[in-house]
């Protein structure tokens, strides 16, 4: 039986020389287990694949030493020895450098088909929805320059239309804001007041010197100003017997309140006051012994029963 070493025929009565298989660096191991086929994973990192790549190839390129010399065994004796060079890894490196650069332009390249077609999607879209709402997405002729001046026209007028209407609801507001406060100006003031503010009583009513006294006498400074006891129209305003000039008011009662001697009138007969109004200024006119309000009040009109003012005016809440 024949062995094929090295290109020559061996004969069988020949000494074999006993070799020991050795290993050199790159060179496969023999293994009992099956290879697994390889799997392909997902590339997420192109530059780190690349840098892999080119490691690989460096290594390979570094790996390649000059092969050790094996003797080679012609006819019992060992014969020169031969350099066997180490197989070659640049073609498998070059291989693999060029996978990884075709990976990474397909990739390159389906990631320029997904964005062209997202765009064609949203152009698609685009169009469908103007197509829905009518919108006509040709060019436009431009309307005429009288149409665009009577639409300028019709914004021009609603917005006057507009500013007119906010003017009216901004008086009608004022004009309510106006009627509230003098709502509660007319809640917040008294039915009844103090003819003169400060007034000291020196004569109370009844008998005097032997005549009735129908009335009170409040003393102040001159021109002291005298208000209306209470809301009323005015009688009458003027000169009055023994009074010098007098004032009369007529309430919503019927009831009449006199004021006489004051120094200055301020009122006319018909003019409506409320309680407080300043109808005149005190005096010392007619039959007085000083600066004073001489007050009255008659039950019922001009004619009618004179009565004490003091306790009529501490039935409403007046104090002398």
């Amino acid at each position: 039986m024949s062995q094929l070493h090295h290109d020559r025929l061996v004969d069988e009565n020949e000494a074999v020389p006993h070799t020991v298989p050795t290993q050199r660096t790159g060179d496969a191991q023999a293994s009992d287990t099956t290879p697994e086929e390889p799997r392909l994973t997902e590339v997420t990192d192109l530059a780190d694949l690349t840098g892999q790549a080119e490691a690989t190839a460096r290594a390979g390129i570094e790996d390649v030493r000059p092969a050790s010399a094996v003797p080679v065994v012609i006819g019992g004796r060992p014969s020169r020895r031969r350099r066997i060079p180490a197989p070659a890894r640049r073609p498998a490196v070059y291989l693999a450098a060029m996978l990884v650069g075709a990976s990474g332009l397909g990739l390159l390249a389906a990631g320029d088909r997904a964005v062209a077609e997202e765009t064609d999607v949203v152009e698609s879209s685009s169009v469908s929805v103007a197509e829905e709402l009518g919108l006509d997405v040709g060019t436009q002729a431009a309307i005429p320059q009288p149409e665009a001046a009577a639409r300028l026209g019709e914004l021009t007028a609603s917005r006057a239309a507009r500013e007119a209407e906010q003017a009216a609801a901004a008086q009608a507001q004022a004009e309510a804001d106006r009627l509230a406060a003098e709502a509660v100006a007319e809640a917040a003031r008294p039915d009844a007041v103090l003819p003169v503010d400060g007034g000291r009583l020196t004569s109370g009513f009844g008998s005097r010197w032997g005549t009735v006294h129908a009335g009170i006498d409040l003393a102040a400074p001159m021109r002291t100003p005298e208000y209306a006891a209470m809301d009323g129209v005015v009688l009458e305003a003027g000169p009055a017997s023994g009074y010098g000039l007098a004032v009369y008011v007529q309430h919503a009662n019927g009831d009449v309140t006199v004021y006489g001697h004051m120094d200055e009138i301020l009122v006319t007969p018909g003019q409506v006051v409320r309680a407080g109004d300043t109808v005149a200024l005190l005096g010392n006119r007619g039959q007085s012994t000083g600066p004073h309000l001489h007050f009255e009040v008659r039950l019922g009109g001009l004619g009618g029963q004179k009565v004490d003012p003091v306790p009529y005016l501490r039935e409403r809440g007046v104090a002398i």
